[in-house]
């Protein structure tokens, strides 16, 4: 294959090409670059924005939920808690007590969602009661045994609430009196306020103890359910399996997965609605190398016919028009993908692009590149740069020397 290296190089560097096929030559360059860095930032800016969401998911959600499939909550709790512990990849098993409550404060009340914890259990294994602004992680009673509760930083923000005001808790299971079901109410101190990082959590919920949770809901020594936490990820799905078969009938188990399953899988249609239409890109510069090389054969009939006469075969000739396809193509690429994966990290790094942090749950676009995205981008692109120089290698192929001479 020297001789076609060396044939297709000189082409493209020829000075005398010209000046129209030296133009598109660097367009089809320019167009393959510009497919290929898209693609990198477009992929990267998904990539990213799953770890992010995923990781403030993680934050105050747990890895794994069971839950029993009736109503009744879980009683036996602490005998299943030692069981589940032992389960091959488990890191923790925390009870957990969720009511939907009414807030009450400064002449305002809105609905969050209330959880009770264990706060020994709790501490070790939410990072949410690790990330406390303001105040402390501690649910103590005050002087007048008033018990704590810790709430989020824009929820914090948005009542002009801060550690030491007191907030109103009304709870819809009510508890029956001689004028009817009436609900039930219980007052707490503000002692701590959290920032999760995931701002629908931080806006919408709050923390007590297991105990005061219970009362308030009046169901007793019982929890809504066990949080569980695993040790690997990638392996959650097989823990989650186990862990069912170790709980036996009456309990069903959900994934991290499982409770956000709508939004990932928008954002993996978004993924490969991406890498199809910013594809396009790549097309179009496909179809551009198809041009050059289509007016390289015309403009170069004359040197084929020579190099024909002197001996070389049909399969050079073509040879010399791929190649010629294939560096446009691979310079393009290699281009692209410098240029992508520079801008993604700086982008990333020095948080270019800004973003509504109560909207996107995250305060600016994360780009997370990968060297796999890259790997494959390469390929295609690579591929349809091929795939463009076929027809024009085949027609430089299939020229007949002899005409090409008699005319000159």
């Amino acid at each position: 294959m020297k001789f076609e290296w060396m044939v297709a190089r000189r082409y493209l560097r020829s000075k005398h090409k010209p000046p129209v096929l030296r133009l598109v030559t660097i367009l089809s360059v320019v167009g393959v670059a510009a497919g290929v860095a898209t693609l990198v930032i477009a992929l990267a800016m998904n990539t990213g924005f799953r770890r992010a969401i995923r990781d403030h998911l993680l934050v105050v959600m747990a890895h794994i939920n069971l839950k029993p499939n009736g109503t009744e909550g879980i009683r036996d709790y602490r005998g299943l808690m030692g069981r589940l512990a032992k389960t091959p990849g488990v890191s923790s098993v925390t009870p957990a007590v969720y009511n939907t409550v009414l807030l009450s404060a400064h002449d305002r009340s809105e609905g969050v969602v209330l959880k009770g914890v264990d706060p020994a259990l709790e501490e070790r294994a939410d990072a949410a009661l690790r990330n406390i602004v303001e105040g402390s992680n501690s649910f103590a009673e005050d002087s007048f045994g008033i018990p704590g509760i810790l709430i989020g930083r824009i929820l914090a923000d948005d009542w002009g609430l801060s550690v030491g005001d007191y907030v109103t808790v009304t709870s819809p299971q009510g508890s029956l009196t001689p004028f009817g079901m009436l609900p039930r109410s219980r007052r707490f101190r503000i002692n701590g306020i959290f920032n999760s990082g995931f701002n629908d959590y931080d806006a919408n919920w709050a923390f007590i103890t297991m105990h005061e949770a219970q009362e308030l809901a009046g169901i007793g020594d019982v929890v809504s359910v066990l949080e569980i936490r695993v040790n690997d990820l990638d392996h959650t799905n097989e823990i989650a399996a186990a862990i069912a078969k170790e709980a036996g009938a009456g309990y069903h188990t959900t994934t991290w997965m499982e409770e956000n399953q709508a939004l990932f899988r928008a954002m993996s249609v978004e993924k490969l609605a991406d890498g199809i239409f910013i594809g396009l890109i790549t097309f179009v510069a496909g179809l551009n190398i198809l041009v050059v090389l289509a007016m390289t054969v015309t403009d170069k009939a004359r040197d084929i016919a020579v190099l024909m006469t002197l001996g070389a075969r049909r399969l050079q000739v073509r040879n010399i028009f791929v190649l010629q396809g294939f560096l446009v193509g691979a310079g393009g690429t290699a281009i692209g993908l410098v240029l992508g994966y520079v801008l993604a990290w700086t982008a990333n790094h020095w948080q270019l692009v800004p973003l509504n942090a109560e909207i996107y749950a995250v305060p600016y676009v994360p780009f997370q590149s990968s060297g796999w995205d890259g790997l494959w981008i390469a390929a295609v692109a690579l591929a349809i740069s091929t795939a463009a120089t076929i027809y024009p290698a085949r027609a430089a192929a299939a020229t007949r020397p002899v005409e090409i001479l008699r005319a000159e």
